[in-house]
Formats: structure tokens, C-alpha cells, sequence
């Protein structure tokens, strides 16, 4: 049990106030977009399916690629790596001085990643086979796999000088902007699907195209956003720019401190190219559903939490650093955990009613739905990994993060070798969950071992609280939802009832179960001192 502390000064309780707020509207956002992502996703399933065609592999894999790398760079080591330099500027130095670094960043950027998509376009031959060496031997799919990428492979250009304009916009705190901008990918895949697949011979290229469409419209509805701020600048090519090669030298560590859990994700994809086919479908429809609580919750903390602590690291108020860890970690328990044991007792159920339509046949829910539950086991893991990576980047320490980064990356290949021949892509998923929890862990570990974090009062209690909630959830679940045959006989609308009336019966044992025990959710609108 944690030391009481003094109670927070009337700075910290706006500051943590503001997080709530912030962390809500992006919330809020992130969930239209991936609600919006499930139709995708839905159509997807309907257009073409999973284990019925070389399609949908060839598909998913042009899309993972140029996703996979704006993970790695755009919203991985380049998110934190800018975000703390720009807040730095922002507190010591004056408009034009982050004016300049913003101009001399876009300039490097932009040219790099013309350069990069370039590239990257002329050699999807080797990219397909470095990503899904087994399309190699299966010439429909690798060749369709090819042409497909050289489509999407764009859209990291787009997306990545969307990342730059997103961090400047949440350093001033306008998170809403940067957080609505995956709806417009959405809605454009989703009209070309509805509008231009069912006119062509192959729909898998219209949905290509809309990954295109949707990358360039992300980035010109941030600019007029910017131009707001005064920060909409000519790009200039400043590679002597103080500020833009101490990112550039935070940027080289943070590729795989932050972006670990993709690198993982790209072994099972690699490594699943090898089974049969539909197992890369079967892990992204299931791993897409582990983004929801991740991305809704997860990641837009993580976005919320780390510029207030690069201003917190850069006013030397290290109490507050520890204060807001300890309100970001108490709501990683509150949602992850209920998260979890929801998403493995409802797996089938979910997959049923959002895509076992069209293409999408039962066998490839039973085989989801496995992949499903494995990753189910590493959701708390993945979204500690969103939330305590700051505590390191905003200080601009990145070699911890990567030496941990390092150690989980190892054990999840292990953990695949010794996985795979047993449990195929079941084991892939469920060593990626693991290899989640083991860098989610040493990162806390070395954050409570450096004095970063203190825990305050009352995490015992609490922890019974919400474990004695979650019990209650998981028995009714688990007596009262029905096998998933009785879901297949369902029509669509007859599933979404049915899948709303369990989920909210599940909400409401868990949030009955919480309050009945004594926890009131006005306390965790602020953090707890812990420093």
C-alpha cells in the first residue's frame, strides 16, 4: 500500500482535469473512427471473405505493409521523439523558434518519405516477399499482393506528414483534429467499396485505392488546424537544426522502444503466411478487435498523457510526472481488465454478428475467434506499453525503453517457434500477447526502480474492488451467453441486438459490482499523490 501524500495543489488538479477532459474527446473521436473501421472491416469480410480467395491475404498484406511502417516511424518513433522537443520549444523558447523547428522537420520529413515512397514502389516485389515470404511459391497471390502495394504504398507518405501536423496540434493541446482524422481513411475505403468494387472484376483494387484517397485527405484537413496556430510553414531543409537532429537522434532508439508490439504483429503476419490460408485474415480481423479498446482507451492516453508530461519534465515538476502515472494506471486496471475478459468470453459472438456475412464463413469465426482470445490475453500488457512509454520519452530517454524493447521482441520469436507447431496461428497471437505483458512489466519495473513512479495509496483496495467486479461480469457471461450456433441462425439485426443487450448487462454487473464495493468513479477524475 502506497504512502498517503499531501494533497494536489489546485495546478495539479486542473492539470489532471484537463487530461480527463482531453483523454475523452479523443476517446470519444477514436471511437467513431473505429466504429467506422468495423464497417471497413465488415465489407471487407463481405467483398472478399478470408480463407476463399488469394484476396484477402494479398490485400491485408499491401495494407499491412505501408501501416506496419507508419506505425514503426509516423506514429511510433517519430510521435515520440517530436512530441517532447516541440513541448520543450514550447515552454523555453518562443513562437518563431517552434516555428522554425516545425519547418525544419516537415522539410526533412517530407523529403525523406518522397524519397522512401519511391522506393518503396519500384521494389514491392522484394517488400512482398520480405513481409510474406510464403506468397513466393503461390504466384496468383504474390503477384496480386505486388501490384495491390504499389497502390497503397503511398499512403505512408500521407499519413507520416499527418503524424507531423497531429503532434504540433496535440503539443497545443488540440487533440480533437488529430484524433477525427482516421475517419476520413475510413469513409473513403468504405465508398469505394459500396460505390466502385462491385463495378470491377477484382474489388480488392478499389479498396486499395481508397487507402490512397483516405491517406492524402487525412493530411489536408490538418492543415487549415495548423495556419490557425501560425504553424502552417514553408518546409525548409535544415539538416544543422538543433532541435531537428536531436529528434532525429531520439528517433533511432524509439524505433523499437515504441513499436515493439508492431514488430511482432509483422512476425505473426510473416510467419502466417506460411499456414494455411486465411491465417493472415484470421489474425487482423482478430487483432483488429483488440485495437478497439487499445486505440479507444489505450492509445488516445498515451496520446493525452505524454505532452503534459514533457511539460512536466521540462518545469522539472517530477511530482506531477508521478501523479498523473498513477491516474493513467489506475484507468488501465478500470478498463483493460474488464476489457479482456470481455473480449475472450464474447469473441465468437463479436466476430458472428460484424462479419459472418457474404465471404466470411463460420469456419473462419471459429478460427478468429481463437486468435481472438490469445490476443484478449495481452490487451492490458499492450495498453501499459501506450502509457508507460512516455514516462521515458518525455524525459527524451530512449535507451531503456529499447534495451526492454529489445528482451521482448527476442522472447515473442521465441515464444513463436515453440508456439506455431502446436497451436498455428493461435500461437502467434497468444506469443504476441505474452511478449506484450513481459514489456509492459520490465517498463514499470524500471519506472518504479528509477523513483519516476511511487504508487499512491489505495491500490490494494482497489485492485480487490475491481477483480471482485470482473468475477462478476465473467459469470454472467459465461452462464448466460448463448453457443455460437444459436448466434449463426440470427438475422444481422437480430445479432446486434442481442450482442448490445449482453455487453450493456455486462457493464452494468461490472459498474454495479464497483459501486456496490465502495469505489466511486469521482476519485479517479484526479490522481492520487504519488510522489
Amino acid at each position: 500500500m502506497g504512502t498517503v501524500h499531501p494533497p494536489l495543489s489546485p495546478q495539479e488538479t486542473t492539470l489532471s482535469s484537463r487530461l480527463f477532459r482531453s483523454t475523452l474527446v479523443v476517446s470519444v473521436l477514436t471511437t467513431l473512427s473505429r466504429v467506422l473501421g468495423y464497417v471497413r472491416d465488415v465489407l471487407y469480410a463481405v467483398l472478399i471473405g478470408a480463407s476463399a480467395g488469394v484476396g484477402a491475404d494479398a490485400f491485408l498484406v499491401a495494407f499491412k505493409i505501408p501501416n506496419f511502417l507508419r506505425r514503426l516511424f509516423a506514429e511510433g518513433a517519430f510521435a515520440q521523439a517530436f512530441v517532447p522537443v516541440i513541448s520543450e520549444y514550447r515552454v523555453k523558447y518562443g513562437h518563431g523558434d517552434v516555428r522554425a523547428l516545425v519547418a525544419a522537420v516537415s522539410g526533412m520529413l517530407g523529403g525523406v518519405l518522397a524519397v522512401v515512397t519511391v522506393v518503396g514502389v519500384v521494389a514491392a516485389p522484394v517488400l512482398v516477399a520480405l513481409f510474406a515470404p510464403g506468397f513466393i511459391h503461390q504466384e496468383e497471390k504474390y503477384d496480386l499482393a505486388v501490384e495491390l502495394l504499389r497502390i497503397t504504398f503511398p499512403y505512408l507518405l500521407f499519413i507520416s506528414l499527418t503524424a507531423l501536423a497531429g503532434g504540433v496540434l496535440n503539443t497545443y493541446g488540440r487533440f480533437a483534429v488529430p484524433a477525427f482524422t482516421p475517419v476520413l481513411l475510413n469513409l473513403a475505403i468504405i465508398a469505394m467499396a459500396v460505390w466502385v468494387a462491385p463495378h470491377t472484376a477484382q474489388p480488392v483494387y478499389a479498396l486499395a485505392w481508397g487507402v490512397f484517397f483516405g491517406g492524402a485527405a487525412q493530411l489536408l484537413l490538418q492543415l487549415p488546424f495548423l495556419a490557425r496556430l501560425g504553424l502552417l510553414t514553408r518546409p525548409r531543409l535544415e539538416p544543422r537544426h538543433p532541435g531537428l537532429r536531436r529528434i532525429l537522434t531520439l528517433m533511432v532508439p524509439a524505433l523499437f522502444g515504441v513499436s515493439v508490439g508492431q514488430i511482432n504483429l509483422l512476425l505473426d503476419t510473416l510467419l502466417a503466411s506460411f499456414l494455411t490460408t486465411g491465417s493472415v485474415s484470421w489474425l487482423y480481423y482478430a487483432d483488429r478487435l483488440v485495437e478497439f479498446p487499445l486505440g479507444v482507451f489505450g492509445i488516445s492516453l498515451g496520446v493525452v498523457i505524454l505532452p503534459a508530461l514533457s511539460r512536466a519534465y521540462s518545469r522539472g515538476s517530477r511530482d506531477v510526472v508521478s501523479n498523473n502515472l498513477d491516474w493513467a494506471l489506475r484507468w488501465v486496471v478500470l478498463i483493460g481488465v474488464p476489457s479482456t475478459a470481455g473480449l475472450m468470453l464474447l469473441a465468437e459472438p463479436i466476430l458472428v454478428t460484424l462479419f459472418n456475412y457474404g465471404a466470411f464463413a463460420m469456419s473462419d469465426v471459429r478460427m478468429a475467434g481463437l486468435a481472438l482470445m490469445a490476443y484478449a490475453v495481452g490487451l492490458v500488457g499492450f495498453i501499459l506499453v501506450k502509457v508507460l512509454a512516455p514516462g521515458f520519452y518525455a524525459r527524451q530517454d530512449l535507451r531503456t525503453p529499447v534495451r526492454i524493447a529489445v528482451i521482448a521482441m527476442v522472447a515473442n520469436m521465441v515464444m513463436n517457434v515453440m508456439l506455431i507447431f502446436t497451436l498455428a496461428h493461435v500461437g502467434l497471437a497468444l506469443a504476441t500477447a505474452l511478449a506484450a505483458w513481459i514489456n509492459g512489466g520490465l517498463l514499470y519495473g524500471m519506472l518504479r526502480r528509477d523513483g519516476t513512479y511511487k504508487p499512491g495509496a489505495g491500490w490494494p483496495l482497489f485492485g480487490a474492488r475491481v477483480a471482485l467486479a470482473v468475477t462478476a461480469m465473467a459469470v454472467l457471461l459465461w452462464l448466460g451467453v448463448p453457443g455460437v450456433d444459436h448466434w449463426a441462425a440470427m438475422d444481422v439485426f437480430a445479432r446486434a441486438g442481442h450482442l448490445t443487450l449482453w455487453v450493456t448487462a455486462a457493464l452494468a454487473v461490472y459498474g454495479a459490482t464497483l459501486l456496490a464495493s465502495g469505489l466511486r468513479f469521482r476519485e479517479l477524475l484526479r490522481p492520487v499523490a504519488g510522489a
